[in-house]
Order: C-alpha cells, then sequence, then structure tokens
C-alpha cells in the first residue's frame, strides 16, 4: 500500500510524494536522513535576515523546491523524448541533494570557513553511508552519477549537467523564486511554466530551449541581475560576512587566549581538512550562533565587540567608492584607519576596503535556442541577454558607525575635487 507525504509550500503549493513511485520513496528516505535535516538549521539566505526581515528560510525548504521544478521539467522533457526516463533517480536524486554540503549560514561559510559546499555535498553523497546506502538500494552507481553533477569544473554538455548546475538550472529558478517571495521584494517572479513548457532536445542530445520560452529566459536572466544586485550582493549582507571573517581570523589569530569552542567547529576553524561527517553535521546555524553569544559576553577584544555587533545588529557602516580611482580609495582608507585609531578601534579589524563582483550571464554553459531547424546562443538571439553577460565591480569602504560623517564628508571632498 503507497502512502503519500504533502508539503505545503508557499511557492509550489501541495508538493506531493507517493511511495508507490519507486523514485519518489527513494526522495522520502533520504529527507528523513539527519544529513538532510539539517538543513532545516541551515537559513537559506545567510545573514540576509538581518536586511530583510522575512529572509527565514531554509535550505531544506529550497531544497525540497528544486525537487519539484525537476520533477516538473523531467515530465515534460519525456514527452519530447520517452528515453530520457533512465535520467529519472539521478535527476531527482541530485536535484534534492545538492545543496547538502552548505555550511552555517549558506554562502557565508565560504569565505569565514574557507567551506566548499560543492565538495561536501559530493563526499556526503558518495561516502556518507546513510544517504549512500539509500542511493545503492535503488542504483550502485547512483552515488558516483549523482556527485559527478556537482563537480563545478566538468564541462557543461550533458542534459543533466544543465539540469542540475548551469545559468538556467531548477536550483536558480526556486532560489529567485523563493529569495523574492522571503524578501518581500518583487523581482523574482520567473515566468516557470512557460519555461517550462518551452523545453525541447537540440539534435546534440542537449536541453534547448523553444524560441517561444527566449522571453521567458530573457526575464528569468533581467531578474536574475536585479537579486543580486538588491538582495545577494545588498551591503549589509558584505558587512555582515566582513564582521564573521573578522571574528574568525581573530580567533585563529588569539589561539593562545583562553576562548571556550566545541571540538567539531574547533576543527573548523582550525583544520578544516580533518572535519569528519559528525563534525560537519554538528555545525548549523543553532551551534554558531551559540558560539557568537557565547563568545560576545566570554571572550577577549575585540572578540566580544564583534560578536555584539553581529548578534545586536549594530553593525559597520560602508560607503561606496567604487567611482573612485584606486589612488583615492587607499587614500580614504588610511583617512579611516587613522580615524580608527583615533576612537579606539584596531583598524585592521573594524575598517578596511572590501570588494564586490558580481559576475555577468555566462552563455557557454547555458541553454541554446532550437527552433526545429536551426541552433544558436542566446546572446546571438537578444541583444538584452549580450547585456547581462556584462561583469561588474565596486568596492566598498568599511568602518565603525562612530567615523561616519567625518568618512562621508571626505569621500565627498576627494570626488569634487577629482
Amino acid at each position: 500500500m503507497s502512502l503519500k507525504r504533502i508539503f505545503h509550500d508557499p511557492i509550489h503549493k501541495e508538493i506531493v510524494f507517493d511511495s508507490g513511485k519507486p523514485e519518489e520513496l527513494m526522495i522520502m528516505e533520504l529527507i528523513d536522513t539527519i544529513a538532510f535535516q539539517r538543513l532545516r538549521r541551515i537559513k537559506q539566505l545567510g545573514a540576509a535576515s538581518l536586511i530583510f526581515h522575512g529572509a527565514e528560510s531554509s535550505r531544506f525548504t529550497h531544497s525540497i523546491g528544486v525537487f519539484c521544478i525537476a520533477r516538473k521539467i523531467y515530465q515534460r522533457l519525456i514527452e519530447s523524448k520517452s528515453s530520457f526516463c533512465g535520467n529519472k533517480f539521478v535527476l531527482y536524486g541530485a536535484a534534492l541533494l545538492h545543496d547538502l554540503g552548505h555550511g552555517p549560514l549558506s554562502h557565508s561559510s565560504e569565505a569565514i570557513f574557507d567551506h566548499n559546499h560543492e565538495q561536501w555535498s559530493q563526499k556526503l553523497v558518495k561516502n556518507y553511508s546513510p544517504i549512500n546506502s539509500i542511493l545503492k538500494k535503488y542504483d550502485n552507481e547512483l552515488p558516483r552519477a549523482i556527485a559527478d553533477l556537482f563537480e563545478s569544473n566538468q564541462l557543461f554538455s550533458k542534459p543533466l549537467k544543465t539540469l542540475i548546475s548551469s545559468e538556467i538550472d531548477c536550483d536558480r529558478m526556486d532560489y529567485l523564486l523563493r529569495d523574492s517571495y522571503n524578501t518581500g521584494t518583487k523581482y523574482g517572479l520567473v515566468d516557470l511554466e512557460r519555461i517550462i513548457s518551452g523545453l525541447t532536445f537540440s539534435p546534440d542530445g542537449n536541453i534547448a530551449i523553444k524560441p517561444k520560452g527566449v522571453i521567458a529566459i530573457e526575464h528569468f536572466l533581467v531578474l536574475r541581475n536585479l537579486m543580486y544586485r538588491t538582495i545577494y550582493n545588498h551591503r549589509i549582507n558584505e558587512i555582515s560576512t566582513w564582521i564573521l571573517e573578522k571574528i574568525i581570523s581573530t580567533i585563529k589569530y588569539n589561539f593562545n587566549k583562553k576562548i571556550w569552542i566545541d571540538r567539531s567547529l574547533y576543527k573548523w576553524i582550525f583544520s578544516p581538512k580533518n572535519i569528519d561527517f559528525d563534525d560537519f553535521i554538528k555545525n548549523d546555524d543553532i551551534t554558531f550562533y551559540y558560539h557568537l553569544i557565547r563568545w560576545k559576553d566570554e571572550s577577549f577584544e575585540p572578540l566580544s565587540t564583534l560578536c555584539k555587533m553581529f548578534i545586536d545588529r549594530d553593525l559597520l557602516k560602508a560607503s561606496d567608492i567604487s567611482f573612485l580611482s584606486k589612488i583615492d580609495r587607499l587614500k580614504i582608507l588610511a583617512f579611516a584607519r587613522k580615524l580608527c585609531e583615533t576612537n579606539n578601534y584596531d583598524s585592521e579589524t573594524f575598517c578596511g576596503i572590501k570588494e564586490r563582483s558580481f559576475k555577468g550571464f555566462e552563455s557557454n554553459n547555458a541553454l541554446k535556442i532550437w527552433d526545429g531547424t536551426y541552433q544558436s546562443s542566446l546572446e546571438n538571439s537578444s541583444s538584452l541577454i549580450k547585456t547581462l553577460m556584462k561583469s561588474n565591480e565596486s568596492s566598498l569602504i568599511i568602518y565603525p558607525n562612530v567615523i561616519k560623517n567625518e568618512i562621508r564628508n571626505q569621500i565627498l571632498l576627494i570626488k569634487n575635487n577629482s
């Protein structure tokens, strides 16, 4: 007798799993593992809730959503090519497990712990027994096939890779919709159904988009651009990451001072190559926040102040200096650091320049257009998409609130004299 499980999702509404279907029973079993349940305790948008108070959803919620999109796309693609049904288990498993390796506060971990979530997703799928054993029940080669899709350096030439890890994949379709909803912005209203209905196969065997879907892809890429500029690369996100990086570096450079830290997080900070699966699973947002709260109350300076800034949202300030020359940026930095020392702030810790970058759309790993006769790249068929391929660099000067007015006046002075 088959059992059904329903997830009521704010984006995709009812997501129903049917245990009578082997591929969905596999997904249900994977969801129930400790490693996947841990994703409930990893915020999808990291510290972005300090800016957008609704941004509290988890990697768990997102991963369920990515699976839902992958299933919809699968059902569309087998209408065009029935032999694609042989990819069902790999596609479903990869869609669900693609973010399994995220550390605390999601992408913030990449910076503060030098953590690679893609590599850890691979490790968990290939070598973590509770995940590995479930996958092998359905196909002995399933762990390897899924892990290969998480390899970022692999060429994007196969349908599954396009769906799991490309510029227009199931992951991006879900997080643009979900992050827009949770932050209260209106940018990420992806026309998901139009994109899915336009998918087909090109003669080279890869997935392509029909001409009728190009406008929906243009819309998708414009929204991606706006979401990065307004949410993912928001200056408060950059400041928060700066503070977290300084917290971890302060601990590293003061390891001889007495500070409470549990064994698992100690490994994350001091010997990341020695992290085992138990250490990995124990470190999540709750564990990390508990350490920050303890350090705020019980540690030495400047660690205590840095933790207080983050926990109490009494953050450093930042000003855009992208329009200044490199020499003028350094002048501002020297000016800010002198003011820091005058106000009893360590200038190396509480002041600096943070570079930001936004990578434009890359067509080498994206869908191609197939009209039934000719195949072409998206940028050759859309001047809008060609414009969105441009990357942008920017610079922020970060400093304590107490010197805000002096810094802003000095920036204005330099700007007016240049």
